[in-house]
């Protein structure tokens, strides 16, 4: 209900007589209402207001709580404007509870003024209008039209605002006030009588009323009032000449005209908009039979929780997995990830040395900086990886279910990357580690046979492996350069061509060195690097073919001709091995055969076992149950957060569950609500 009239026309006196209380704050002809005041008037036991957002109650029977109340209205209305404004229109908002009030919402908004007085921002009348309108032009708003009867009717500005917003006055309630004066003043009393039959001001309304809403005394009580106003209608002589008719008159009936008017308002209003909304409803659900037949209607919360549960069994599935194929899984990734280092730093390294000393000096030293420094760091990275991949491989591999529902496949992604990223490794696990990585790589006797079998088949894999991918490299910079892309085919068909020569010429150097060795008993082939003359006579002999190539040129290529050379040779040594370990246990070697190198693959092999091994107990026994407490925490994070929740669970499918069920919550509440409504006394 919004009550609006002219300034100083009464309506803030008609809304206390409504609230039956004093609490609106008030000046001599001065501007008092600078915002809009929403009150909302319910029945209660006892006659108290409160504002909405704080829990201090005033008592309404008490003064020093009214003038308390009224103190902190004006308060609010004050710190609401802003910028050298009149008016604001941020809302005030209380409650106001109290025996044998009437339900109903009403809006107080400040007083509409025909002239801008010195001190007010200059815009003030156009905002109280615009301000005004704002709220009348709202179509379930009842417009309670206050006029003051002691004044001209054409001095009236409220009048002509009301009849533009709502011309046909469907929704309009006229009030007249000061009728007490106006009896007093008036010699013409047919006018009165005009206005109240709604044939004075050009407008139209429900119902027109006349109240007195006080004898000009601001601080007479509401009960001295009302008693004033009825004493008023009993001996009015225009009550008496007819003028009045007693259902026009009192705050009284006007109070329970309002209410009747809001309530018969709000009930239309909601069977239409239940109306509606069963349509709509109707409408989704036959859109869902249609675009969605054999699928439950389940909601993004549904959904989620549904994911949640999946998550989860994964989790527990991780549980499930048999040690053995964690420990292959472990130790494939500890390989891939140490191979480079062990081949490049300290296999070729130590080999370089030319004896078995040597050898052996060299790997220790270099094994045992790398298990102090990076190897259990490595390693722990190594099980974090692979605790993920599998937990990622559950979910995967459950996607390929052919009853599998792909909705969740966002949600799912992100809780996995999430705990790739959050998911820290038990950091008492590093020290345990780096002890029985030391023990394993300082240990050089190979027990029996089977472990040197094991050994040299282990030694034979990881050669070939490494093989196969120089021999693939090397073949892809002479028949496929990497320039190719870059400086187009017939370039490239150049560098290809000076890359297989330099090969070549490589070949030779190799073939002298092994000439070399046989002549002098000195292993100049095991050199990984060549000397200024090998490279002199490379380049020379590429220019004599008019092939001219820079000196890194040679080199790159030579590392890999190197390199190649290097693990055919440690292939040949696994076959020549094979029936070494009768001798390798007596403590001798046959013609010049140590098989030091497969003694260094058997300590690599143990060492990655004994990892792989601890790693798994560590995930199996610690890292799998924190993992699951990490994947609930992710997940009720998840959930309180709805924009993250949208853009991972979204589709059509979402969209229409969602919008069925807010639908389908709306229309029962509508229902309930009407069935309240039907109900009321």
């Amino acid at each position: 209900v919004v009550v609006i009239g002219d300034q100083s026309s009464g309506k803030t006196s008609v809304l206390e007589m409504i609230t039956q209380a004093r609490i609106f704050p008030r000046g001599a002809g001065e501007m008092m209402t600078r915002s809009p005041v929403k009150v909302t008037l319910s029945e209660g036991p006892y006659h108290v207001a409160t504002f909405k957002d704080s829990s201090k109650e005033y008592d309404l029977t008490k003064e020093a709580d009214l003038a308390a109340l009224r103190k902190e209205i004006e308060l609010r209305m004050r710190a609401s404007v802003r910028n050298g404004q009149t008016i604001s229109s941020e809302v005030i908002s209380l409650s106001v509870k109290g025996p044998g009030l009437q339900r109903m919402v009403l809006v107080d908004l400040p007083g509409i003024i025909s002239t801008e007085t010195i001190g007010m921002a200059t815009d003030t009348k156009n905002a109280i209008t615009r301000l005004a309108n704002s709220y009348m032009s709202n179509p379930n708003a009842i417009i309670l039209c206050i006029q003051d009867g002691s004044v001209d009717a054409e001095r009236s500005n409220v009048t002509d605002l009301v009849s533009k917003m709502d011309p046909y006055g469907k929704r309009t309630i006229f009030v007249l006030t000061k009728v007490d004066l106006a009896e007093a003043n008036l010699h013409d009393t047919d006018r009165i009588k005009k206005i109240l039959d709604g044939k004075l001001f050009p407008m139209k309304a429900l119902g027109y009323f006349a109240v007195v809403t006080g004898k000009g005394n601001a601080d007479d009580p509401i009960e001295s009032i009302q008693k004033y106003e009825e004493e008023f209608f009993r001996n009015s002589k225009l009550f008496r000449d007819g003028v009045f008719k007693a259902t026009q008159t009192t705050t009284r009936n006007l109070s329970f005209a309002v209410s009747d008017c809001f309530w018969k308002m709000v009930k239309e209003s909601v069977e239409q908009q239940s109306d509606t909304f069963k349509a709509t409803r109707f409408n989704l659900e036959t859109e869902w039979k249609n675009s969605f037949p054999k699928i439950r209607e389940q909601d993004r919360d549904e959904l989620f929780e549904k994911a949640r549960g999946e998550i989860l069994d994964e989790v527990i599935n991780l549980s499930q997995i048999p040690s053995r194929q964690w420990e292959e899984n472990l130790s494939k990734h500890l390989w891939s990830t140490m191979s480079n280092f062990i081949f490049n730093d300290v296999f070729i390294t130590a080999t370089q040395t030319g004896s078995v000393g040597g050898f052996n000096t060299t790997v220790d030293v270099k094994l045992q900086q790398w298990t102090e420094k990076e190897l259990p760091r490595q390693c722990i990275h190594i099980g974090h990886l692979v605790l993920l991949d599998e937990f990622q491989g559950l979910i995967e591999r459950e996607q390929k279910k052919s009853s599998y529902d792909s909705i969740t496949n966002d949600l799912k992604m992100q809780v996995v990357q999430a705990c790739r990223s959050r998911h820290q490794w038990d950091s008492k696990a590093l020290d345990s580690l780096r002890v029985i990585q030391t023990q394993a790589l300082q240990d050089r006797n190979v027990p029996d046979k089977q472990q040197w079998e094991s050994a040299i088949k282990f030694m034979e894999n990881v050669l070939r492996k490494e093989l196969e991918h120089e021999e693939s490299e090397l073949l892809s910079n002479m028949n496929q350069s990497s320039w190719k892309k870059l400086i187009g085919f017939q370039k490239s068909t150049i560098e290809e061509k000076y890359r297989q020569q330099c090969v070549k010429e490589l070949d030779k150097i190799l073939i002298s060195r092994q000439q070399l060795d046989q002549t002098i008993k000195v292993n100049q082939v095991l050199r990984s690097t060549l000397d200024q003359d090998e490279l002199t006579t490379v380049k020379k002999n590429l220019q004599a073919q008019k092939i001219d190539v820079s000196n890194d040129f040679i080199n790159d290529t030579w590392q890999r001709v190197y390199k190649i050379y290097f693990l055919k040779q440690n292939l040949t040594t696994c076959v020549d091995c094979r029936r070494f370990f009768y001798y390798y246990q007596k403590g001798f070697s046959d013609q010049g055969l140590d098989c030091h190198e497969i003694v260094f693959f058997w300590r690599l092999k143990r060492m990655i076992e004994i990892t792989s091994n601890a790693i798994r107990q560590q995930i199996s026994n610690i890292e799998t149950r924190r993992l699951e407490r990490e994947v609930k925490d992710i997940l009720d994070d998840f959930s309180g957060d709805e924009i993250l929740k949208a853009n991972l669970l979204k589709g059509k499918r979402i969209d229409l569950a969602e919008e069925l069920k807010r639908v389908r919550q709306v229309q029962e509440k509508l229902e309930e609500f009407i069935e309240a409504l039907n109900t009321e006394k």
